[in-house]
């Protein structure tokens, strides 16, 4: 048994400058502290970041009535513990407490729940299957991410090695490469997005030449095999039944043909949020084109949620869904999505929100679940958290997908 014998609650800022929450959880032996990240592109069905009242409400919530009930809780009970939490909440989408505190909360709870134990959290969260993901980071970027960015939101490479800290350093050279080659185009300075990516006053499809040349430029010179990916966040440019870029607008058929045609143009790997967020049908008409020549990957279309991943199951809308533990409240709940993904055969993958923290829980739960991605930028201290962190783990364990 791990009982909580203690609980304290802060506020933090993320890399935004935003004000987020830290939460620790104590237990006789164990110790576990957690803060929440925050998005920038959000699904509609997320569950809510704060109450009516914003965050001092939720700070409020956690000491007259959050805290009082989980001591003496066990915290290893993980299931009836994050239950606890949304039987204190009675939303059932954290709307009263906060999903930002319920996560933070979880978290910690988990992270004391493995100290006590004296095993490693990834092992902790998913047992003796685990492996370290291969990591997909956004080197050019724009949506809601950037200001002046390309229409599509991230431009994303993904490096695979057997050493993960190679894996890493590729990406980071490649992000590196992709800013001497602008400057050297453009005349007016780079700016950085919330990720750390870069952002070009360039149109989508000069984007796509300039970045699949550096990334072949790097298959040739490692010998490594490195994906090229997109996350279009689609419903950020969705208006009245249109697809809004910069330069063109297109129907929801041509939005198809569109992201079809750049799959095979450019061999993308992975296409996040190619739709809107309500299409699953049109998800499941790229989907059903692309087959296994890329992950079609849905964020906003199913927000971690079991049921709106069964939804999409019942249609065939994507091969691959994303995992976000803000998005849902709970490690729990974000578990059940993952074993339903998993048991229907479609990729996983385990992703940072754009408005970060130095928490680097999400590396654990990568490598607990063995996602098949760890999204996380490339560079940017808060970025880096993660990434070093599967460099330690990787120094117990070893291995890459």
């Amino acid at each position: 048994m791990s009982e909580i014998v203690n609980a304290d609650i802060r506020k933090i800022l993320d890399s935004r400058g935003n004000e987020t929450v830290e939460v620790d959880i104590y237990t006789k032996y164990g110790f576990g502290r957690a803060s929440a990240p925050s998005g920038a592109s959000k699904g509609e069905n997320e569950v809510k970041d704060y109450p009516q009242g914003g965050i001092n409400e939720s700070l409020r919530i956690f000491k007259q009535e959050v805290a009082p009930k989980i001591i003496g809780f066990d915290a290893s009970d993980q299931i009836n513990f994050d239950a606890l939490l949304e039987e204190i909440d009675g939303t059932g989408n954290f709307s009263r407490i906060g999903g930002n505190l319920a996560v933070a909360i979880s978290i910690a709870a988990a992270k004391a729940s493995s100290d006590e134990f004296g095993i490693p959290l990834y092992r902790y969260l998913g047992g003796l299957n685990y492996a370290i993901p291969a990591p997909l980071g956004n080197v050019i970027g724009g949506g809601v991410h950037a200001v002046n960015g390309t229409t599509i939101q991230e431009f994303l490479i993904s490096t695979h090695s057997k050493d993960v800290y190679e894996a890493i350093l590729t990406n980071a050279k490649i992000h590196k490469t992709i800013k001497d080659k602008l400057s050297k185009n453009l005349n007016t300075p780079l700016g950085m997005g919330d990720e750390k990516a870069w952002v070009v006053p360039l149109k989508d499809e000069e984007v796509f030449e300039l970045l699949s040349g550096v990334v072949q430029q790097f298959r040739d010179l490692t010998g490594l095999e490195i994906d090229f990916g997109i996350d279009l966040a689609a419903s950020n440019f969705y208006k009245n039944g249109k697809y809004h870029y910069k330069d063109k607008t297109l129907t929801r058929e041509e939005q198809i043909d569109f992201v079809i045609s750049l799959i095979k143009e450019y061999g993308l790997k992975y296409v996040e949020d190619p739709m809107e967020e309500n299409d699953f049908e049109g998800y499941a008409a790229i989907t059903k084109e692309v087959g296994d020549r890329a992950y079609i990957v849905g964020d906003d279309i199913y927000t971690t949620n079991k049921d709106l991943l069964q939804k999409g199951l019942s249609l065939l809308s994507t091969n691959a869904i994303l995992l976000k533990p803000n998005q849902v409240g709970t490690v729990s709940r974000l578990i059940r999505t993952w074993k339903l993904a998993k048991e229907n055969g479609l990729g996983t993958i385990v992703s940072h929100r754009s408005g970060e923290t130095n928490d680097e829980f999400i590396a654990h739960l990568a490598v607990g679940l063995s996602t098949d991605y760890i999204k996380t930028g490339t560079v940017g201290g808060e970025r880096i958290a993660k990434l070093n962190e599967l460099v330690r783990i990787q120094g117990e364990i070893g291995g890459i997908r």
